[in-house]
């Protein structure tokens, strides 16, 4: 089975062009779909093997980031979605798509009860830098099967992640769902600012849900998509397009 892949956008979403030239570089197959179609033909979900929530400003993150664009999913197409998650199927959120699936409850559990939230960076400003992911490899996430470290670039100014409860990261912890912890050369997962570019707890820079299918992390991986976009390339020390790892391995779940 090849991934196909249903890219949304409208309302600031602004990375679908990104997302959808990273997943046919990978060798998916993806088209890129207003929020208001799939609200108003919510089977076409049935269509697609994976749907995918990129970055950008949704509302301009007046009610906070995501928040708005989630309800929206939640509450006019909740069957469908639900549907989508219970069978074989992905779901990547990144950046706003990230706090959009936590936001409606689709991460930790997809069960559309929000347990965390995604707020404002400690640092008080808009954080845009390359930071280093440390890849867990216990996690039982399909996107990152194989990834031990990743080199990325953050554009947020509400990245912070805070689970609502301290059973949530708990949870989080004895199940492995941390899939991604921002960290320092040194690999340290307590590195402070700026290698935690937001002040997430745990450094947590990425989760998914038990299954491994429903992924979401701040990072953008889709703009890491040919090794001239990193700014290590000029030393010559970077020779891969490492964020296109992630879509070649939801490309490698669905074959």
């Amino acid at each position: 089975m090849s991934l196909r892949s249903l890219i949304l956008t409208g309302y600031g979403i602004n990375c679908e062009v990104e997302s959808k030239y990273a997943i046919e570089k990978s060798g998916g197959a993806a088209d890129i779909v207003h929020l208001n179609k799939l609200l108003g033909e919510p089977k076409m979900l049935r269509e697609y093997n994976m749907l995918m929530i990129p970055g950008g400003f949704s509302f301009g993150d007046d009610l906070g980031s995501g928040k708005v664009f989630g309800n929206k999913m939640k509450f006019k197409i909740h069957d469908e979605l639900l549907e989508f998650v219970k069978g074989p199927n992905l779901v990547l959120g990144i950046c706003n798509g990230f706090q959009i699936v936590v936001k409606m409850g689709l991460l930790p559990e997809p069960d559309f009860v929000q347990r965390a939230t995604l707020t404002n960076n400690d640092s008080g400003h808009y954080e845009d830098r390359w930071v280093i992911l440390k890849g867990n490899e216990k996690s039982p996430c399909v996107f990152t099967k194989g990834i031990d470290y990743l080199i990325v670039p953050v554009r947020h100014g509400e990245g912070k992640f805070v689970p609502k409860e301290a059973g949530v990261l708990k949870g989080l912890k004895e199940n492995n769902q941390i899939v991604f912890q921002y960290v320092d050369e040194k690999s340290n997962t307590s590195a402070l600012y700026p290698h935690n570019p937001n002040g997430s707890v745990e450094n947590i820079a990425g989760i998914c849900d038990k299954s491994g299918r429903i992924f979401g992390m701040m990072p953008h991986p889709e703009a890491f998509n040919m090794p001239q976009n990193c700014p290590h390339w000029v030393k010559g020390t970077v020779k891969e397009a490492l964020g296109l790892r992630i879509f070649k391995n939801a490309v490698e779940f669905m074959r």
